[in-house]
């Protein structure tokens, strides 16, 4: 199970795991891959260094009444905002972070970069207001006016593209009180994007150093997340 979530191309969705493996229910595959997505998150991370660009996006998910079929079941008003951070070296992209956030205030956005960018780094943005301010980190505003977005920010732009198309394939469409979940294998994925055997090593290696959690308990931390 690790083995597959770690290294599929697209990653693999509950209902794929429980019949690929044949578990015995639906219930338990979802148990298994939240737990191996927790595994993906190492506590001890490296926080994101030198040049990053930084933007907020929407990423639709599906409510409780949303039917699966069709488009995937997205919801015109369920939208999400979330904050992506990626590491630019020698003008390719290095390293990602994913935050859920409430709104694109300085509230939400500071508290993000504090925990996802080392201090001395410079937050290349659009000019958005809220991005100023954060103690220790440099600001390089650029201002996207009539130039398109995605000349501003290629990178973040094109992270949020692959993501977006990526979330429409994950069990019918992302649910609201699991998608920091998802962004966080999104994120191990991509950061291990040109190394996937390496993920696999590295996914055991972080599961066997956090505790272990029970279903009540991933439900739980979910429903305050």
């Amino acid at each position: 199970a690790a083995y597959l979530m770690a290294t599929h191309s697209n990653g693999i969705s509950a209902r794929q795991m429980w019949r690929q493996l044949g578990l015995g229910s639906d219930k338990s595959a979802w148990l298994l891959c939240a737990k191996l997505r927790r595994a993906m998150v190492n506590p001890a991370r490296a926080l994101l260094s030198g040049l990053v660009e930084i933007d907020e996006t929407q990423i639709s998910y599906r409510t409780e009444d949303d039917p699966v079929a069709g488009c995937g079941g997205r919801s015109p008003e369920g939208k999400m905002q979330v904050v992506v951070a990626v590491e630019v070296i020698d003008n390719a992209p290095g390293r990602l972070r994913l935050g859920v956030i409430e709104d694109a205030s300085s509230a939400s956005l500071h508290p993000f970069i504090k925990a996802s960018v080392a201090p001395g780094a410079t937050l290349k943005t659009d000019g958005w207001s809220a991005y100023p301010g954060v103690p220790g980190y440099k600001h390089e505003p650029h201002v996207v006016g009539k130039m398109a977005a995605h000349i501003v920010l290629p990178w973040v732009h094109r992270v949020v593209s692959n993501l977006k198309t990526w979330g429409l394939g994950v069990d019918h469409g992302l649910r609201r009180q699991h998608l920091q979940s998802y962004l966080d294998e999104f994120v191990f994925r991509f950061n291990r994007r040109r190394t996937p055997h390496a993920a696999f090593r590295t996914l055991l290696g972080i599961g066997v150093a956090i505790p272990p959690v029970t279903y009540n308990m991933l439900i739980a931390a979910e429903a305050r997340g």
